[in-house]
């Protein structure tokens, strides 16, 4: 059973190299849709992103899409707010899942990050060298994600499979948007306590094609002596996730799940633990205590990187996290901060919900 997760592994690795050797001389820059690589939920946020193995709920179909086969009600939807920079910029998620039947599952999430009410200056002069600031307006640049996953049983034991259809929208006011398409594959498996997971993103590469309002540019672009753009094409490489998790139980009440996460890219070295030529390594880590599958204490690290100081030295930095949730009959209510700025003290409190939804049973004639 071990072997037939391995092999599946082994093709969610494959995908990416497929992905990188038909690129040709294509050039992908790095950190493309970085907007999908946050996290969703305050669950996996303070468990510092490393769930992929143990996710069984609606985020999965961000997560891992075949933990969708875990969620053990009618319906189940999950929603999340989030701010960054002293509200500057919003975060924002939602999803419903539902299982079909008793192997499949399916779920829709939204995700949205946007930064709105930024000043457009470029109207301030008008042709006679005028300053009005009544000509100021004020423009969104949001991305969009649309996720329609599917998560399965299979005959083999254990084991999970799903896979995401994601469509991406990208606009920056009336200057700019693109629209991308990408597919995700997933698995988990589970060897009694034991739980493991592999999510491989963008296996096929994700490419956001862009066009641009020339006619609103064109002054601005003629000022300034820059070239015009028209269009252009953004393409995401494949990332593969791996994880594992093993459940402790403590007493009959108190749980203990660690669980750590690779994430593995192939576009370059990375400014993470482990970089070579070929593929980059960024280790994370979480830990959730439960008590009486009630409430819950969790804390996780990420981001791990080397940083030169101001005297020229280097330190290694992380990103701690910690959260809080509870569990009330079917509803969950989950808190999360997070230190996304590191040195810089920029704090950020995360709150999420999750709602289980049964149908009524028709009263008995």
């Amino acid at each position: 059973m071990i072997s037939t997760f391995v092999k599946y592994v082994h093709l969610l690795v494959l995908f990416p190299l497929i992905s990188l050797g038909g690129g040709g001389n294509t050039i992908a820059p790095k950190y493309v849709n970085e907007f999908l690589s946050i996290g969703v939920g305050a669950r996996g946020l303070a468990l510092g992103n490393s769930q992929v193995a143990t996710i069984g709920d609606a985020t999965s179909g961000y997560w891992n899409p075949a933990g969708l086969t875990r969620v053990d009600c009618d319906r189940q939807i999950a929603a999340m707010h989030n701010e960054y920079f002293a509200g500057i910029a919003k975060y924002d998620f939602v999803s419903l899942a539902a299982p079909v039947d008793a192997t499949r599952s399916l779920a829709f999430s939204v995700i949205r990050f946007g930064i709105d009410d930024i000043p457009d200056t470029s109207e301030l002069i008008d042709a006679e060298g005028n300053i009005n600031y009544d000509r100021i307006k004020s423009f969104s640049a949001t991305d969009w994600a649309f996720l329609f996953s599917f998560g399965k049983l299979t005959p083999v034991s254990g084991l999970r499979i799903g896979g995401n259809a994601k469509m991406i929208y990208r606009k920056a006011g009336e200057f700019a948007q693109g629209w991308g398409f990408g597919i995700d594959a997933a698995a988990q498996y589970t060897y009694g306590t034991w739980q493991f997971g592999a999510i491989a993103r963008d296996i096929t590469t994700t490419f956001t094609a862009w066009s641009f309002n020339t006619e609103k540019l064109a002054d601005v672009f003629a000022r300034t002596q820059n070239e015009i753009p028209e269009n252009s094409m953004e393409l995401a490489l494949p990332k593969l996730i791996a994880g594992a998790g093993k459940k402790f139980y403590l007493n009959k009440k108190f749980s203990l799940l660690p669980e750590i996460d690779l994430d593995m890219t192939f576009d370059g070295k990375r400014n993470v633990p482990v970089r070579t030529n070929f593929v980059s390594i960024d280790p994370h880590l979480g830990l959730e205590l439960s008590f009486n599958n009630f409430i819950f204490l969790r804390s996780g690290i990420n981001n791990i990187q080397q940083v030169r100081d101001i005297d020229g030295s280097k330190s290694t930095v992380f990103q701690p996290n910690f959260g809080i949730g509870v569990r009330i009959k079917s509803l969950s209510i989950d808190y999360a901060l997070t230190n996304i700025g590191q040195k810089t003290g920029l704090y950020s409190n995360v709150f999420s919900l999750k709602l289980n939804l049964n149908r009524k049973e028709a009263p008995q004639i």
